[in-house]
């Protein structure tokens, strides 16, 4: 499931003074997030994210001090949360889980906030490093957990480049998710990321010289 990684609390907003106020946090990244999606990152500007939150702007600035700096911590704050890493005992149900987890990420918060941000981070070079350890990262590791237990197992034979397996997940996955118009998916009413992760999983296992269960 995918959540964001701010503290849930219900407590009313802290006395003047205090260094930080983690409602006040939540409701700037949450009015972050909802700016990227309306206007793209070209389009946000720090005194809409404030208002959005309720808060002022020189609160904003006391936590960020410029809208890149607010536009990363917002990537920090919805990084891509695939779940644990459980061994079901076999590579097809490994990797299928694996594929399900990414079209659940893809489709909630953290999916959201990549596509508003994909676009800038091609020459914005810290939310590109943030984005690469937010989202790549814990889908490689994942992928190289699942494949070392299937060599282990005996179910394919060392793999020689994992991580081009890694990107073979990754690639599919993104540019079905956000590239294919709901009206060309194939099954009415099935999100786009749970289509492509059930298509891609037979090929996936093919590629690594592994029979579908």
């Amino acid at each position: 499931m995918t959540t964001d990684h701010l503290p849930e609390t219900s407590a009313r907003a802290a006395p003047r003074g205090r260094p930080r106020d983690a409602n006040r946090d939540r409701a700037l990244m949450d009015a972050t997030l909802t700016e990227l999606q309306l206007n793209g990152y070209s389009g946000l500007t720090t005194a809409a994210v404030a208002r959005r939150a309720g808060v002022s702007t020189a609160t904003l600035y006391r936590r960020w001090r410029s809208k890149e700096d607010l536009v990363v911590g917002a990537a920090r704050a919805w990084a891509e949360n695939l779940g644990p890493d459980h061994d079901h005992g076999d590579l097809a149900a490994d990797l299928g889980a694996l594929l399900r987890d990414k079209a659940t990420a893809l489709e909630g918060p953290s999916g959201r906030l990549l596509r508003a941000v994909l676009g800038e981070a091609a020459h914005n070079r810290a939310l590109a490093d943030v984005l690469f350890g937010a989202f790549v990262i814990p889908l490689q590791e994942r992928v190289f957990a699942l494949l070392e237990r299937a060599v282990e197992r005996g179910e394919v034979p060392p793999v020689e480049d994992p991580l081009v397996v890694a990107e073979m997940v990754i690639g599919p996955m993104v540019s079905h998710t956000f590239l294919v118009p709901p009206e060309a998916e194939g099954a009415a009413g099935s999100s786009p990321g749970a289509d492509i992760a059930q298509r891609l999983l037979p090929y996936l296992l093919r590629a690594l010289g592994a029979r579908e269960a």
